[in-house]
């Protein structure tokens, strides 16, 4: 087991009823022509004249749309994505859009007339690589203008396209067209506009864009897993987090169009989909009127509210003492007004899971405040639900998650770990971690260490701090945490879980863990690859033809296969 942390002209030529005719095409005359000073109308006074061919000749209806899909060259686009895994979402939503307007894609950048750049600016680091390879591009723009070709138009999308917006224009002529995340529809227009040398702009934020009427396309069709976003956009506006001035309000797409995506993936062969929102379990479709009473663990008692003119029953936990609707847990606390009625994420967990139960479920990035119990129950009950839990913690310090304004304590946070794994006991916790956060102090950064070693988690990701312009802790706090001090905390972070995460794995030999194969491993083409429900990538040997059957010995891309463990 091994951990990975034009346009045309047309010609119809017609069989002519004579034999001797001379065209003369241009100003160019013959020689005989020249000495008799005569022209060629001369020549031939009884000649066909242009009435003659209009008259005799059949020319066929054409059918211009249809003509023009036949013969046009189709502009070819190159996608490269950068950052989290809504960016891999959002370059399908891009692609389904530009393929409808007859874009081919291709997998090298010098074939394609339009690179389109997926970006993060979650970190700084994440938008200095983007001006690396903005560097890149514009070498290889300048090789393809020198070879007398075409060089391609250069387009940065997402996050730093939203975040910078103009600003990138206007630095050393490197890009052609920035997007923001609402406006990929608008992308064969904006494209058009940069192919007449005007640079093109669009980061106008939406409210409502959820492309819900967009079925994404994936880029690859090998794939056996799938993204589906679910939402967008972020309202918890945590400090230190540039997200919600980046992609805008948090707006949930209506499950209706969720299931007929999932549907359409399973029905392709797509074998594990991973919903994704950036605050993926505050999910709430309000696009319809619903009355449901939702399930709880005990007795359910009935109460009404009225919102957004519709009035929704659900039900009261009495273990919670707050309306299950609410969908926070004990001890955490939201800065937003909470929403009321709709559809909520338990539901849209319940139905997905509905649709295949071979089909692998994963949420990716849900906030600690959303787990009501419900929830966790229904992972339990469901095998297709993974039993791997993100649990974003991002410090184990109660006054740098204040400072952070995460809406919970290190106790609040415990507590809710103590209590999924009292409902789902073998459950997987991976999670987030900030190193040198704005007054952190060296107890504070034990403190997340010790919280580490009392969780155990599977994977972390983690980083050292990167203050972002319009946040609240620029505006708000000091960034006094030296940056040789931020790496040193960040690098003992990362000791420390690699540390844990070895002994958790050690803990797994001789079990047995159902894997979904996803391919040939990168190392050699005499293993396979896949993950197991944990989410913890697995290393395996391809079945020995002496042991095993011709259909055993070549596993496919996704089957499932129980893999025992037998090194870590």
């Amino acid at each position: 087991m091994e951990l990975l942390c034009g346009r045309h002209l047309v010609f119809s030529i017609a069989k002519l009823p004579f034999t001797n005719v001379c065209l003369n095409f241009g100003r160019r005359t013959s020689t005989a022509t020249k000495k008799s000073g005569k022209t060629s109308r001369s020549l031939l006074p009884n000649g066909p004249d242009l009435g003659y061919f209009i008259g005799r000749t059949a020319f066929p209806a054409v059918n211009a749309t249809s003509l023009d899909s036949a013969t046009r060259v189709s502009p070819k686009v190159f996608f490269e994505i950068h950052g989290c895994q809504m960016n891999s979402s959002d370059a399908e939503v891009a692609w389904s859009v530009l393929r409808s307007a007859g874009y081919e894609k291709v997998d090298n950048p010098a074939q394609a007339s339009a690179v389109l750049i997926l970006t993060c600016a979650i970190r700084d680091s994440a938008e200095q690589k983007i001006w690396d390879r903005l560097e890149f591009y514009k070498r290889l723009r300048k090789r393809a203008v020198k070879g007398g070709l075409v060089a391609p138009k250069i387009g940065l999308l997402g996050c730093m396209a939203e975040r910078l917006k103009e600003k990138i224009i206007d630095r050393e002529q490197l890009v052609d067209l920035v997007a923001g995340p609402d406006s990929y529809r608008d992308l064969p227009q904006l494209l058009e506009k940069t192919a007449s040398g005007q640079s093109a702009v669009n980061v106008l934020l939406s409210k409502e864009e959820t492309y819900a009427d967009i079925l994404p396309v994936q880029l690859t069709d090998s794939s056996c897993t799938a993204f589906v976003s679910i939402q967008r956009g972020c309202d918890n506006f945590c400090s230190f987090c540039i997200v919600p001035f980046v992609r805008g309000k948090e707006r949930s797409r209506p499950i209706r169009s969720l299931i007929e995506e999932v549907k359409s993936l399973a029905a392709r062969g797509i074998r594990e989909v991973t919903l994704l929102g950036q605050n993926v379990n505050s999910y709430r479709d309000l696009s319809e009127t619903v009355a449901v009473t939702y399930r709880d663990l005990s007795e359910t008692v009935a109460v009404t509210y009225r919102d957004l003119s519709e009035t929704v029953t659900v039900g009261i936990s009495p273990q919670q003492g707050t309306p299950a609707t609410g969908n926070s847990a004990r001890g955490f606390r939201s800065i937003y007004k909470p929403k009321v009625g709709g559809l909520r994420f338990v539901d849209l967990l319940e139905r997905i899971s509905d649709i295949d139960p071979e089909l692998r479920i994963r949420f990716q990035s849900p906030h600690p405040k959303d787990f009501p119990d419900e929830v966790l129950h229904l992972i339990r009950e469901r095998p297709s639900i993974c039993k791997q839990i993100h649990l974003p913690a991002q410090s184990g310090s109660t006054s740098v998650l204040k400072a952070m304004r995460r809406g919970y304590t290190r106790e609040a946070y415990l507590d809710l770990v103590h209590q999924i794994r009292s409902i789902i006991p073998d459950v997987a916790f991976t999670s987030d971690f900030i190193a040198g956060f704005c007054g952190e102090t060296e107890d504070d950064h034990k403190e997340t260490l010790q919280l580490l070693r009392e969780v155990k988690y599977g994977v972390i990701f983690a980083f050292p701090y990167s203050m972002r312009e319009n946040t609240s802790a620029q505006k708000r706090l000091a960034d006094d945490v030296p940056q040789e001090v931020k790496n040193r905390r960040f690098q003992e972070l990362t000791a420390t879980f690699r540390e844990l995460a070895l002994t958790i794995n050690k803990g797994r030999i001789g079990t047995r863990q159902l894997v979904l194969v996803e391919g040939d491993s990168k190392r050699s083409a005499e293993f396979m690859q896949g993950r197991a429900d944990c989410g913890t990538k697995v290393i395996f040997p391809k079945v020995s033809p002496a042991n095993q059957t011709e259909e055993r010995r070549s596993p496919k891309p996704g089957e499932y296969w129980e893999v025992e463990v037998r090194l870590a």
